[in-house]
């Protein structure tokens, strides 16, 4: 157990830091909010600077009062839009309250660091080396450096898991949260059955097709086209039944889905669809979303879907991609907290349950543990059920536990 000073040191922090994946989840999805913590002063943060890759960084250090406590914790954000700006995820550094993370952090004695990774869109392989080049850099400037914390959401919770497998010399422990970690090809799948199952329910409403997205949908999707044409679709009670259908269809858990959080569902996904597929297909090198033999069922009438909607076939050279670079291999060479809402609908929690069995077929259990929270909503965690994860986080680091297993990867070096 704690004692009972680094067990209050904890909760302090997980209390600024609960709400910080709250704004990763894709616009339209509706997350639940714990109350906010009260406002901090601005922390004592460097000014911005580039790393080699072109990434921004930002390190902030506390003191003199508290002295820092030679511990760093680094934050992995999640998806940014391609079209975006390359910069530092202002939102994902704030509170509701306006309350700044790195603040929290710092005023506990914690050392923060973030990047901004030197590309948007799908960048698991950038972020995951501008981070280990961040490490770098930090203890370039603070060789004093006792553990080194990786906390990432979504994506970054992609990034984290593959972090704690590949780079145990450089990070302690990792807190991965809400992360498509147990198959990226599948949750490519995933997308892109939503996309597909929606065109076939609601024929000619998005241009393009579930592997190729116009750029004017894209330029136009935020400032007016969701909004003016999709949405009142979507919100006539005449599409109700298509709706139902679709979420059946293209949902193991469909069940969960109600009248308040449909729209939200949809819309999420659809963000995915639309901002993420043709950046997919150029960083893959090839589109990775096969549907040719997928038999759907759900609807009611399954025959007829399944003989009009339409079929893809996955580029190899996407696929080997996936293989080399983004699946996990469930062998966390470092303590792995997982923490993942179950009924995620951006990425489903069936990721948390494909990640344990890998960890149980390399005999890795005792380096993962993994948090269910019952609850609707992408990253959508309390203060509580963070400071759980954080906390067992900082126990795993601290007695490591032997490994039972055979190790089938390469360090990285």
């Amino acid at each position: 157990m704690f004692q009972s000073s680094q067990r209050h040191k904890w909760i302090r922090l997980v209390s600024a830091l609960a709400l910080v994946s709250l704004s990763l989840a894709a616009p339209g999805v509706k997350v639940h909010a714990a109350a906010p913590p009260p406002p901090l002063a601005p922390a004592a943060c460097d000014p911005d600077k580039l790393q080699a890759s072109g990434a921004i960084y930002r390190i902030c250090m506390p003191g003199p009062f508290p002295a820092w406590n030679y511990d760093l914790i680094v934050f992995a954000h999640g998806y940014m839009a391609p079209n975006q700006p390359v910069r530092i995820p202002e939102e994902q550094l704030h509170l509701p309250d306006g309350t700044y993370i790195p603040t929290a952090i710092n005023l506990l004695g914690y050392a923060f660091a973030t990047t901004s990774y030197y590309t948007n869109g799908l960048a698991v392989r950038e972020g995951l080396a501008d981070l280990v080049d961040l490490v770098s850099i930090f203890k370039g400037e603070h060789p004093t450096v006792n553990h080194v914390y990786l906390v990432g959401a979504s994506e970054g919770g992609l990034i984290t898991t593959l972090a704690v497998e590949q780079y145990p010399q450089v990070f302690s422990g990792g807190l991965a949260t809400c992360g498509p970690i147990g198959d990226f090809a599948a949750h490519a799948n995933y997308l892109g059955d939503f996309r597909a199952v929606f065109d076939y329910f609601f024929p000619g409403l998005m241009p393009g097709t579930p592997i190729t997205i116009p750029q004017s949908l894209i330029d136009t999707w935020e400032t007016s086209y969701y909004s003016t044409t999709v949405l009142p679709v979507l919100m006539n009670p005449a599409g109700a039944i298509s709706i139902t259908q679709l979420l059946s269809v293209t949902m193991s858990d469909a069940g969960f889905i109600t009248s308040t959080t449909a729209i939200s569902t949809v819309s999420g996904l659809l963000w995915y669809s639309v901002f993420a597929t043709n950046d997919a297909k150029a960083k893959l090198g090839g589109q990775p979303f096969d549907n040719w033999t997928r038999v759907y069922t759900g609807s009611l009438d399954d025959a007829t879907l399944n003989a009009t909607v339409q079929r893809f076939s996955a580029d190899q050279a996407a696929l080997d991609a996936i293989e080399a670079h983004y699946q996990t291999s469930g062998v966390p060479l470092v303590p792995l907290v997982t923490i993942h809402t179950t009924l995620d609908p951006i990425v489903p929690y069936w990721h948390e349950t494909l990640y344990r069995s890998k960890v149980e077929l390399h005999g890795m259990t005792p380096r993962h543990d993994n948090i269910p929270v019952a609850r609707y909503g992408h990253c959508s965690f309390e203060t509580n059920e963070v400071i759980q994860a954080l906390t067992l986080l900082q126990q795993r680091v601290a007695n490591p536990p032997p490994f039972l297993g055979y190790l089938p990867v390469i360090l990285k070096q």
